[in-house]
């Protein structure tokens, strides 16, 4: 079904007077792409979809899901992982106490991939790490930490190739795998240390009550519009800590003048210790 940019104006000004949602600001040509696959399972047009979300909270809920749907597997691009470890080594090493953040994180793979890094670095004891995502389905995935074994099938080699650094590194120490069953289990020490919590990276601000040393956001923001886009980039900047680093997905990158304020390698982003005097 097509749809159009006045189909898409006006499902998001319903949705925000139904709802808490507001999806202003969203890539055009993604959130057409999602509005039109929505529309057609369900043999509706826009205005019948409104309505239908109106009557059925169960079924607005659903709709808002497939909207922001995204989606995550362990230690994701090995390559970003092996620039990020001698990053995380000179910055974090250092502190008395870490706290991460990894904003939108789905169903917590790459939650719980860090969590394994942290305890190979000796850095497990001392951090304090969240996840938060705006759909509260896949937050109860990563809660449970529990997984069909069938989806990790194509990203075994993603533990090893980036795990290189860490000779004795065995995700079976992290991970109960039941292959007769088919199910995948995060082991419990694991399992009791992130916070999930369900959040609205566009209006919720920062309800963490701390600045963060590391921010995860990856392939998020892609979905945005630039100006969407640069009010989160400053947002992540005012909840950094000095130093504090920010990683991003490898298709997304700062655009705006506050890049200046950061050093960059590839898709990790190093907060500078010091501002210059910048003109904007």
């Amino acid at each position: 079904m097509e749809v159009t940019q006045e189909n898409v104006q006006y499902f998001i000004e319903e949705t925000k007077k139904i709802s808490e949602y507001d999806f202003t600001g969203y890539s055009l040509k993604s959130f057409t792409r999602r509005l039109e696959k929505i529309l057609t399972d369900n043999n509706l047009d826009v205005e019948a979809l409104i309505k239908k979300m109106e009557r059925n909270r169960k079924f607005l809920e659903t709709v808002i899901k497939e909207i922001t749907v995204n989606t995550t597997e362990p230690f994701r691009t090995p390559s970003l992982w092996l620039k990020l470890i001698p990053i995380m080594r000179e910055k974090l090493l250092k502190l008395p106490q870490i706290k991460i953040w990894h904003a939108g994180c789905s169903t917590g793979q790459e939650v719980y991939s860090m969590l394994m890094l942290l305890y190979e670095m000796g850095l497990f004891h001392k951090t304090k790490i969240y996840g938060s995502d705006l759909n509260e389905d896949v937050l109860e995935v990563a809660r449970s930490g529990k997984y069909r074994l069938h989806d990790f099938d194509e990203y075994w080699n993603n533990f090893k190739e980036s795990m290189v650094d860490f000779p004795k590194f065995n995700y079976e120490d992290y991970l109960d795998v039941n292959r007769r069953r088919g199910v995948i289990k995060v082991r419990s020490f694991l399992l009791e240390k992130p916070v999930f919590i369900k959040h609205n990276l566009i209006k919720d601000g920062n309800i963490f009550g701390t600045e963060f040393d590391m921010i995860m956001c990856r392939n998020v923001l892609i979905y945005f519009d630039h100006e969407l886009q640069d009010k989160v980039f400053n947002f992540f900047y005012q909840n950094l800590t000095t130093e504090g680093i920010l990683v991003i997905g490898k298709h997304e990158s700062i655009l705006s003048s506050i890049q200046r304020k950061f050093d960059r390698v590839d898709s990790i982003y190093m907060k500078k210790n010091k501002e210059d005097n910048w003109i904007f």
